[in-house]
């Protein structure tokens, strides 16, 4: 009886569709056949307790443990509700109630149901993506490691120890450092993209490809250097409708000599006794991305290095990152530590700037990527030049006037001539 007058009462809703199951042992099955957004549910059945099936419906592998549970009962009792709502009924009805009320109360718990499996079911899509992107920023974090120098192309560098550490404040970073090793000229690159993630180290691995290209092609020239590094980036960054950029130094050294430009933060200089001299870069380049016309900016300077002489370069994530107190870690401490570790050998030298960097940050959040470069001369007897011998010039007999000189003659003349110039 009361299932056919609920029946009555919802068949002239056209957006409510009534499906009735009078055996509660088959209530699950037809609930998992029909995949209701709300169930009205009678206290009082055959052979099973109202409440048992309450239970039922909401056991932790039902198909309904989540479908908006409406009991209906004769019995206006407070203890009973409680029990309902202990079990997980979404509401309480004292049948019969009007029509109004009923189909009210069906149509809200349906639309709350039915937005829920919305958010489900995006939650589910952009847990898929999220899982997606995860994966390309792990294969594109991967991918940055791989192209970092081995020790193995560091060891192999004559004159100069050189170790370098780089962590990134996400999965993807966007500090650069590399160094190439070319007919005996020794070329390192240090920068900072604006920003982290994944735009920035996509262009950070751009202006790795982009360094080592110039110096496959052998430019030396600092000016052509970093115009023709930044035209490139410049092009690909506007293609991107990105504002990204970056500051980037490239250092090059022979013979106890290193090259320094491009703007980027302080080199610092380390003589054998641990003296500090620090280097502006400011006016030394342009940031690389920023505009497309760069070559009045750009500049160079000169830095001899004795044995035991050396570099420490770093991006901002060493000297900007802070503790727990809110306190910068600042260059005059990495200074510091530098200075008094240069003994040691570079990679010693860096471990312990990283240590200490580390000890100092403590369980603070990183916030920037981290890059550090350490490098030192060696004991290194430089070859010079060997001096062009002359060789002696043959006298030549006189040539009597009337004779024409033979145009053999006059050729190997200059041939010996030439020869004092080689």
């Amino acid at each position: 009886m009361i299932g056919e007058a609920v029946r009555r009462m919802l068949l002239p809703e056209k957006d409510i569709t009534f499906h009735y199951c009078s055996d509660p042992t088959k209530a699950l099955k037809v609930a998992k056949s029909c995949q209701p957004t709300v169930i009205l549910q009678d206290l009082v059945m055959p052979e099973m307790e109202g409440l048992v099936l309450v239970r039922f419906l909401r056991a932790q592998n039902a198909p309904t443990r989540y479908v908006p549970l409406i009991v209906l009962s004769s019995k206006e009792e407070p203890l009973i509700k409680a029990k309902a709502f202990a079990l997980g009924a979404n509401d309480y009805i004292v049948k019969l109630p009007d029509k109004a009320e009923l189909v009210a109360r069906i149509r809200y718990h349906s639309k709350a149901y039915v937005n829920l499996l919305k958010r489900n079911e995006a939650e589910a899509i952009l847990q898929a993506e999220n899982f997606r992107m995860a994966k390309e920023l792990e294969m594109l974090r991967q991918m940055q490691h791989m192209i970092l120098p081995t020790s193995d192309e560091l060891e192999a560098i004559e004159g100069l120890e050189i170790a370098g550490f780089m962590e990134p404040a996400d999965e993807v970073g966007g500090d650069y450092y590399d160094v190439l090793y070319t007919d005996g000229v020794v070329t390192i690159g240090i920068g900072d993209v604006t920003g982290h993630g994944l735009e920035s180290g996509i262009l950070m691995v751009m202006t790795q490809t982009a360094v080592r290209t110039l110096k496959e092609i052998r430019e030396l020239d600092p000016v052509k250097f970093l115009d023709a590094l930044n035209r490139t980036l410049y092009k690909n960054v506007r293609r991107m409708n990105s504002e990204k950029s970056l500051t980037l130094v490239i250092l090059t050294y022979t013979k106890g000599k290193i090259s320094i430009s491009g703007q980027h933060e302080e080199t610092i200089v380390v003589r054998k006794g641990g003296e500090i001299e620090r280097v502006n870069t400011m006016d030394l380049g342009f940031p690389i991305g920023l505009d497309e016309e760069i070559t009045d900016f750009i500049n160079h300077t000169i830095i001899e290095l004795n044995a035991g002489d050396g570099i420490v370069l770093y991006t901002d994530g060493i000297p900007e990152a802070y503790n727990m107190d809110k306190e910068q870690y600042g260059i005059e401490r990495l200074c510091e530590v530098a200075s008094q570790n240069w003994d040691g050998s570079a990679e010693e030298i860096k471990q312990a700037i990283v240590d200490d960097l580390k000890g100092f940050i403590g369980k603070q959040k990183v916030f920037d990527d981290i890059t550090l470069v350490v490098l030192k001369q060696k004991e290194f007897d430089f070859e010079e030049d060997e001096p062009v011998e002359e060789e002696p010039v043959e006298e030549e007999e006189p040539v009597e006037e009337e004779e024409p000189v033979e145009e053999v003659k006059g050729t190997a003349t200059k041939r010996k001539k030439f020869r004092l110039f080689r």
